[in-house]
């Protein structure tokens, strides 16, 4: 679906104009997004494959759940609907506490260029993940893995398909936050 996005300026601030997201990421005009973290009380981190449809890294694990703000939505709401959406979790405003809002500007080819504000969430996973209902369009699977097991990964970023090596400052600084709220 092409909907349309704010767009703001190389420092974050929304400018007031929106665009459709297929012309916003032709032409690379910063935009925000919504990243969620889920995060379990025993120590474990919810990852999700990218669909295999997906433009950009098809098939590799990352965040929970992320997505773009539509044009006039807030920050969490953005976060609520693409959570109900990708993996059919309900949960309200104050499950999400913001951990940061991260510059992640990548061209991914002459007619892909993100350039994006994650506006960063962790919130507590409270049910099963075999309760969870994933968008096929958006999500191929799901898992959980451990604190050791998501350092392991970043020890070793860019090997078996788990996270962009690019970014690993970024997945660093989400795995210390809920390590500090878990403890």
């Amino acid at each position: 679906m092409d909907e349309y996005i704010d767009i703001a300026t190389k420092e974050g601030e929304l400018t007031g104009e929106r665009e459709l997201k297929s012309i916003i990421h032709k032409k690379g005009l910063y935009h925000h997004t919504a990243h969620i973290w889920f995060y379990t009380e025993d120590k474990y981190i919810l990852l999700a494959q990218r669909s295999a449809k997906k433009a950009i890294c098809p098939l590799l694990w990352d965040v929970s759940v992320a997505g773009h703000i539509d044009a006039g939505e807030t920050i969490k709401q953005a976060a609520i609907r693409e959570t109900k959406e990708e993996i059919g979790l309900t949960i309200t405003e104050s499950d999400l506490q913001l951990i940061g809002i991260y510059k992640c500007f990548q061209k991914h080819s002459n007619v892909l260029i993100d350039n994006e504000f994650h506006n960063t969430f962790i919130a507590k996973l409270k049910i099963p993940i075999s309760n969870l209902s994933l968008q096929e369009s958006e999500v191929a699977s799901v898992k959980l893995v451990s604190f050791a097991t998501f350092k392991n990964i970043l020890e070793h970023i860019g090997q078996n398909n788990h996270f962009v090596p690019s970014n690993k400052a970024y997945y660093q600084t989400v795995l210390e936050h809920i390590i500090n709220k878990v403890s």
